[in-house]
């Protein structure tokens, strides 16, 4: 029987990638939004249903599984690609967008989960993938708040995995690094745009904004090279936690993951033109 699988965020980027590819691939996709109406691609392509669902409205998600069972007869892997990353300084960045931060990658993929795994326990199995990043493997200055959201949901995922085993559910992280013409980096650059200055980090923003367009004119990867891997992650019928979805990240990865402690922190700083001065003491 052809496969039916949810995405969150497949109004654009790597979400609707996803949906493409999947569609191409011959699976039934459920592609889910915060604004379907809007939508005019993928309402066009075969076997695809395009409906609500807003990761911070517990009703949207309950409304979207039910409508995908009601088109499809049954749901076999969920993509959990919704999300944003803030971009700036923590010390400017307002509270309330650090919840948001939260409530979005963090929270809003876990009720996702919730909401969809009774379903998948009364059909002895299912897939759950989920959208990691390089930042939820390493970290970077200037996005330590969705650094701590992915490194938040690679915990909570790799944790889940153990207890979902035993249902016959498979977990799964996929972990992309930069990205090439994506509306990620916008939403990012207008998060940041609201927050407020700091003169004293002037300088470390400037450098470090320097690093980050050095590192953006390199990148190869599109949404689809991700989709692929995700498409890979679906159906190779594997128990793989974790996939390295793009080239640009796989030093970073091989510091933090085949290194030590020591000599991950100097190769970060050292990339990033961090000079530790001595120890301050009290």
């Amino acid at each position: 029987m052809t496969k039916t699988i949810l995405i969150t965020g497949a109004s654009s980027g790597l979400g609707k990638a996803t949906a493409r590819f999947f569609t191409h691939e011959g699976w039934n996709v459920v592609a889910t939004m915060r604004r379907p109406e809007e939508e005019r691609e993928l309402v066009q392509l075969p076997n695809v249903l395009v409906t609500w669902l807003d990761v911070q409205d517990r009703i949207s998600i309950t409304t979207a599984i039910e409508a995908a069972i009601a088109r499809f007869g049954k749901i076999d892997a969920l993509v959990n690609n919704a999300g944003f990353g803030l971009f700036g300084l923590f010390e400017a960045t307002p509270r309330e967008k650090v919840v948001e931060q939260f409530n979005i990658n963090v929270f809003g993929a876990m009720d996702v989960m919730r909401a969809i795994l009774p379903h998948f326990r009364q059909n002895k199995g299912g897939l759950l993938l989920n959208i990691s990043s390089g930042a939820g493997v390493f970290t970077l200055p200037m996005l330590s708040l969705y650094c701590a959201s992915k490194f938040a949901l690679e915990g909570f995922i790799e944790a889940l995995s153990y207890e979902l085993a035993s249902q016959n559910i498979v977990v799964k992280l996929i972990e992309p690094g930069g990205i090439a013409n994506t509306k990620f980096e916008q939403r990012s650059g207008a998060e940041a745009v609201h927050n407020a200055t700091i003169p004293d980090y002037d300088h470390f923003v400037t450098y470090t904004n320097a690093v980050f367009e050095g590192l953006r004119e390199v990148r190869q990867a599109t949404e689809e090279d991700v989709a692929k891997v995700i498409y890979q992650a679906a159906t190779d019928g594997t128990d793989c936690l974790r996939y390295v979805a793009t080239e640009d990240i796989k030093p970073m990865v091989k510091a933090r993951r085949e290194t030590s402690e020591d000599e991950y922190i100097a190769f970060m700083r050292t990339r990033f033109g961090v000079k530790v001065q001595p120890g301050y003491t009290v």
